[in-house]
């Protein structure tokens, strides 16, 4: 059985409509495919924001709790050559540059062969000229670093059509793949877009497609809001409009769509090559991205669930779907296991935290997970047991550690660190087991985050999906029992042990 495992960066199920009725966004090739698939309801993210959530996938390993952003570790499974051991052939086909950064070492490596695309975001593709750019990159820069902004524009500035964004060029890359090697035995084939990540740069008929009724361009509205920095956040906010809300919106549906295109033409190579009947498709994304709900963009903690109950579609040939809504909660770590199950193999015992889906599909089990546990590092931390949700923010002033087998420049994606260039790490405080499910010692470095929030929330997601209401204060019941169930689930899942303290455990 081949296996084809998809992932749009930043994708909302507010923009999908086998997921919200309501939305005004048009996919139809994911309805296509929602429509043969099993559809998952309560699909979580794990370690946030992009690549902690591919260690997850990659390596089977949650990340939050011990570590930040950064390269595997030398005790990590890596999931394509674990696809490989069942006589598998591999590739990875990407447009998601972090891979290929100095932070995020290890992760494509595995692979059999390899096809990057590249020049998305701030990818150092081009060298940037200092000559005038358009007044749409003028606008970017009101908040984001010019200097960036100026390397994207420099990676896209020559493109014309949409053939020559990205979606186009790495899904068209995935089907050139297929034509290549799909009648050489069975496949394991990773396909990632990183759109519809920022900026929300999108070319005609989609640019236009959402913004019916509002004046203005790109020149007159900025569309890489920012959010790692607060205070960047908090001065954009003061000064957007409506207006300028509903055109970023816009955009991001545009690219959606654009996005849907693209994956259409991809899903047409498996119609020419008449492989849906021996290959299992997984269709997922990392996390959402908030577009200014709550005053807030991108995915930062408190992690609401309009950016971390994101979309999972599986087809499985042996199991078709015909669009059968699946209710058991999952997480982003769940694809490790499922798809080395998928494969023949058995999940390593280094994938501590992952559990196979692939149990709900054929009557194994009705559930994997009783909760879901997910968060930031250097954050607060996020469990819900589908029916209820809880966010339990750090304690001021409490000490943050990280660790790791290597001592390694971290990229921390909040305060106070410049979210691109990271931080030189402190002195290590010591150096031991610290790990008990790792046979190696770790360095344990001290580092400080500036929190986004010290408040905690409780949210009943059954009577108040949107989570509106923070019934923290006036449901201590639920409260205290979902407080008891974090403390189980992480004793269960390990961290460090300062972080019983540092989050009032």
């Amino acid at each position: 059985m081949n296996i084809i495992l998809i992932l749009v960066d930043s994708l909302n199920k507010e923009a999908l409509r086998f997921y919200n009725r309501e939305a005004v966004c048009k996919t139809p090739n994911l309805d296509r495919l929602a429509a043969k698939s099993l559809v998952f309801d309560n699909h979580f993210v794990s370690s946030l924001p992009c690549m902690p959530a591919r260690r997850e996938i990659t390596a089977g390993r949650k990340e939050f709790m011990w570590r930040p952003w950064g390269p595997l570790e030398i005790f990590d499974s890596k999931l394509p050559r674990e696809i490989q051991r069942q006589g598998y052939n591999t590739g990875l086909v990407t447009d998601h540059y972090h891979y290929w950064e100095e932070s995020a070492n290890g992760y494509m490596q595995g692979f059999m062969s390899l096809e990057m695309i590249r020049g998305h975001e701030t990818d150092y593709h081009k060298v940037p000229s200092d000559g005038p750019v358009p007044a749409w990159v003028e606008k970017m820069c009101e908040f984001r670093s010019p200097f960036h902004m100026r390397q994207y524009y420099e990676n896209v500035r020559n493109f014309r059509g949409e053939e020559d964004f990205f979606p186009a060029r790495t899904f068209s890359e995935g089907s050139r793949w297929l034509d290549q090697y799909a009648d050489r035995g069975p496949f394991f084939l990773q396909v990632e877009s990183f759109d519809v990540h920022e900026p929300f740069h999108v070319p005609e008929p989609y640019s236009s497609m959402y913004s019916e009724g509002i004046e203005g361009s790109s020149a007159d509205y900025n569309i890489w809001p920012p959010y790692q920095i607060y205070s960047d956040l908090d001065a954009f906010m003061e000064q957007t409009t409506t207006e300028e809300l509903a055109f970023i919106r816009s955009q991001y549906y545009g690219k959606t769509t654009m996005v849907d295109a693209w994956l259409g033409r991809f899903m047409g190579k498996l119609d020419d090559l008449g492989i849906w009947d021996d290959t299992i498709v997984l269709f997922t994304t990392d996390h959402g991205h908030d577009l200014g709900e709550r005053g807030a963009f991108g995915k930062q903690y408190p992690h609401w669930d309009s950016h971390a109950n994101i979309p999972l579609l599986l087809w499985h040939p042996r199991f078709p779907g015909e669009g059968r809504r699946i209710s058991a909660l999952t997480q982003t770590v769940d694809l490790h296991s499922t798809l080395v199950e998928a494969s023949g193999g058995q999940p390593p015992q280094e994938a501590t935290h992952s559990k196979s889906i692939l149990p709900l599909l054929d009557g194994r089990a009705n559930a994997i997970r009783n909760e879901v546990v997910y968060g930031t590092f250097g954050q607060g931390v996020c469990i819900s047991d589908g029916e209820w949700t809880l966010f339990k923010s750090p304690i001021e002033g409490k000490p943050l550690y990280f660790y790791s087998t290597m001592i390694t420049r971290p990229l921390i994606v909040d305060n106070p660190v410049d979210g691109r260039l990271g931080t030189r790490p402190a002195r290590p405080e010591g150096h031991g087991y610290f790990d008990a499910s790792i046979p190696y010692p770790l360095w344990r470095l001290p580092i400080e985050i500036d929190p986004r929030t010290y408040d905690n929330f409780l949210f009943d997601r059954a009577n108040d999906p949107e989570q509106c209401r923070n019934l923290w204060e006036c449901a201590p019941g639920q409260r205290d029992r979902m407080m008891r169930l974090l403390r189980n689930s992480l004793d269960e899942e390990g961290y460090p042990a300062e972080q019983r303290d540092r989050l009032g455990l």
